[in-house]
């Protein structure tokens, strides 16, 4: 998707470095544990996150416009121009109508 949307191909890298070489610790008592390779995706408070969200919903949001125009998808008519939309988003929410 970084690559659909005309990113670099370092910056994508840096990204992809920060998600597959990152490593974590716990506090415990006040003290950390052992560093540890986190199994899945992004962790709690990931500085990353909400710009790998807006991202991703990039994506979604294409794939709806075309299924609106193909008509596999009906929207409703918002507003005095009328435009079509069958999806609401609020932060990191989404709701398809």
């Amino acid at each position: 998707m970084l690559r659909r949307l005309g990113f670099h191909s370092k910056w994508i890298q840096w990204v992809r470095g920060c998600l597959e070489f990152a490593s974590v610790s716990v506090l415990v008592n006040g003290s950390p544990t052992t560093e540890f390779k986190p199994m899945r995706g992004l962790r709690q408070d990931d500085p990353l996150a909400p710009f790998l969200f807006i991202v991703v919903v990039e994506g979604l949001v294409e794939l709806v416009r075309q299924a609106l125009k193909a008509h596999l998808l009906i929207g409703v008519k918002v507003g005095r121009y009328e435009l079509e939309s069958c999806m609401l988003q609020f932060a990191d929410d989404k709701f398809f109508l």
